[in-house]
């Protein structure tokens, strides 16, 4: 019984962390503009490969993140604390409500609006998979123990992925209801969310290091009388 509560958990745990971070709603009026003069049936076919192509570059990256720790010599608090800043950075920002480079944003949409395939790029990376969840995701390998953890790990990237395909797809009336100001209350509540989930990261890597067995060892061998 347990275990099953951990699956379960593991998979909403996995939707509650990434999609405040993708932020389907708030891509919506970037995804119209790059998607403009498309018909509705390649806009859905664009929109269907970048959520399969979100859903591969978020699985590879929980997949090879237990590799690229081991290769680099990264222990799991490092992790914890690199992802917590970059995540919890990318929350105060959206808090803050501060542009991202309007001028480069703007000339990446013209960009993109001139390509014949935006699903990869920027649809896929970096608006549905950036480096905030790709972090995230990398992040996920702590609590992964057994091959079953991943899977569940996995199915609520794909819950997420089926989410955003489902907000991206009304886009046109999700951004005709909600307007201006709802769009930037909704990305102002999800930075406050995400920035609580930075700080987390970052609070569980220090007491990861401060409760380490080598480090009590030391201290303790270090006040000891010789």
């Amino acid at each position: 019984m347990n275990s099953a509560n951990h699956f379960w958990e593991l998979i909403l745990g996995t939707v509650v962390a990434l999609l405040p971070l993708i932020n389907p709603v708030a891509t919506a009026p970037t995804f119209l503009a790059i998607t403009e003069g498309d018909s509705p049936e390649r806009r859905l076919q664009q929109l269907r490969h970048a959520c399969l192509y979100m859903v591969a570059i978020l699985v590879g990256s929980l997949i090879g993140g237990t590799f690229i720790m081991r290769f680099f010599g990264i222990s799991i608090p490092g992790l914890r604390i690199a992802g917590g800043l970059l995540v919890a950075g990318i929350g105060f920002e959206m808090v803050l409500g501060s542009p991202r480079h309007p001028a480069r944003r703007t000339q990446a949409e013209k960009e993109a609006r001139a390509k014949r395939d935006v699903s990869f790029s920027p649809l896929a990376m970096p608006m549905l998979s950036g480096p905030g969840s790709i972090a995230m995701t990398i992040g996920f390998t702590s609590l992964g123990r057994q091959w079953i953890d991943y899977v569940a790990i996995t199915l609520g990237i794909i819950v997420v992925a089926g989410i955003s395909y489902g907000a991206l797809r009304l886009s046109e009336n999700v951004v005709t209801v909600i307007g201006v100001n709802g769009m930037n209350a909704i990305s102002k509540l999800m930075g406050f969310l995400i920035l609580c989930i930075g700080v987390q990261f970052v609070v569980n890597g220090i007491l990861g290091i401060a409760t380490d067995p080598a480090l009590l060892r030391g201290i303790r061998d270090a006040v000891q009388p010789a």
